[in-house]
């Protein structure tokens, strides 16, 4: 793989809605790391650092699902600011953008928006006259918007790690409008469950709008659509701290 990561690249393809959307990736995530080689440290700059492992090169079933929602659900998305966080090969955003949102996707990984941009070319016609996602590179814990701007942030698979806890607890509170809305897309993984009572005792509401399961990719899981937003609490209301 050159250092670009897109030259050679592979297409993996989604249903939504009864549209076939096509995305460009370099490889599979086995093929990918068996090309890597086990015990090939650096073999591709950047994946030791902060654990960066190269899993935005799959589509995951919690992306196609929470895909699926938005198209079924254009309403809540069409006009206003969207927010796609950790976007990988950015199928969530580009269906959102085809619904009429104005849309933000941002992943830490450079390379992965390489190939997110390469589907606006593969999914013109699906994106018809709308605007395109904006793919921007961007540190959830450092976000580069205006605070209490987005109107609904999206997240797929977001929670896989404990340690994202609290790096998306910090995120939903600075950018969510008062009465903005996320809607985070989880698998069932063990390591999130208790992410959704957490985020209820910190003052959110949190629901489960959509449920299914989803086979993508070799993998077939179980996914829920949580639905947060604020809860307000006077003067304990999060929005309120660092004001």
């Amino acid at each position: 793989m050159s250092g670009s990561g897109l030259s050679g690249s592979g297409i993996v393809e989604a249903e939504v809605a009864g549209r076939i959307w096509r995305l460009s990736r370099p490889a599979d995530l086995e093929s990918l790391w068996a090309s890597m080689g086990e015990d090939a440290p650096g073999a591709h700059p950047g994946w030791d650092d902060d654990e960066r492992l190269p899993y935005w090169v799959e589509l995951w079933p919690a992306a196609v699902l929470l895909a699926r929602f938005v198209a079924q659900s254009a309403e809540r998305v069409r006009g206003r600011f969207c927010l796609d966080a950790g976007c990988g090969l950015g199928l969530c955003a580009m269906v959102a953008a085809s619904v009429g949102g104005r849309v933000l996707a941002f992943d830490y990984e450079p390379e992965a928006l390489g190939f997110a941009r390469q589907g606006i070319a593969l999914n013109r016609e699906l994106l018809g006259p709308e605007k395109p996602p904006l793919f921007a590179v961007m540190d959830w814990r450092a976000p580069a918007f205006a605070r209490g701007s987005v109107d609904v942030l999206l997240g797929a698979d977001i929670l896989y790690e404990r340690r994202f806890f609290e790096p998306v607890a910090a995120l939903l509170d600075f950018a969510l409008a008062p009465d903005g809305v996320a809607f985070i897309a989880d698998p069932e993984r063990s390591v999130s469950a208790p992410a959704w009572k957490r985020l209820e005792s910190l003052g959110w509401d949190v629901s489960t709008p959509l449920s299914g399961r989803v086979a993508q990719g070799g993998q077939d899981m179980n996914v829920h659509i949580r639905q947060i937003s604020r809860r307000y609490r006077g003067e304990t209301d999060l929005m309120r701290q660092g004001a």
